[in-house]
């Protein structure tokens, strides 16, 4: 972490610029709470668009149910989500996360959803497949719980605003968030979500658009600066 703490007033302003800028973003896309929890599956390493292709593919194939995926072969769920790429291993978590669901919960996600946010974080911390920021999606955009989820993005984009070091841990990300910003669900998804939004349209890795992005004027980044 870096020595210049940033206030609450300050990531509120952040927050305030990016919503300007974008308005609301009504993410994460799903029409049912379980295909927001694949979507967190498939999101791994790979883009947005290639997951809604996978999506779409899933609900053609009549597979976008819990019971259905359950029963489903490993190959039929494979095919459906090849543009995702490691399908086969992307298969597996789903799979984990399926069974895990019906064996234990006899499908009822509410149930599940129903425990408190940290035996739930564990929980899903236990399954295959299952990382801190996939659990952490799953919770706040399927369960509606009050975690922030952080990601690349978050790094990259705080630690050019001179927040973070770039080394910055996952934990560490998220409790500097969690401690300053009040625990509201539908507060926590849409700053994730506009932080996305900057991190997809301007702060990329290399070629960063610095002089369109509408968090320029408070950013440490060299290029920043021109």
């Amino acid at each position: 972490m870096k020595s210049g703490d940033r206030s609450v007033h300050d990531l509120m302003h952040i927050y305030d610029r990016m919503l300007e800028h974008f308005g609301p973003r009504g993410w994460w896309p799903g029409e049912t709470v379980f295909e927001v929890c694949v979507g967190a599956i498939l999101t791994q390493s790979v883009s947005w668009k290639n997951v809604t292709k996978a999506i779409d593919n899933l609900k053609k194939a009549g597979l976008l149910e819990l019971e259905a995926m359950y029963r489903a072969s490993d190959e039929e769920i494979e095919q459906c989500i090849i543009p995702t790429m490691y399908y086969r291993m992307k298969t597996k978590k789903l799979k984990a996360f399926v069974n895990h669901v019906m064996e234990k919960y006899n499908g009822d996600l509410d149930k599940m959803f129903s425990k408190d946010t940290d035996s739930l974080r564990t929980e899903l911390l236990g399954i295959y497949g299952i990382g801190p920021e996939t659990a952490d999606s799953i919770i706040l955009y399927a369960a509606e719980k009050p975690v922030f989820v952080v990601d690349a993005y978050t790094r990259r984009i705080f630690s050019r605003l001179g927040i973070f070091e770039e080394n910055v841990t996952y934990d560490q990300m998220q409790k500097y968030f969690m401690s300053r910003i009040s625990p509201e669900a539908p507060l926590y998804n849409e700053y994730h979500a506009l932080v996305t939004g900057i991190g997809n349209r301007f702060c990329s890795n290399k070629r960063p658009k610095c002089r369109e992005c509408p968090l320029s004027e408070t950013c440490l980044y060299p290029q920043g600066r021109d």
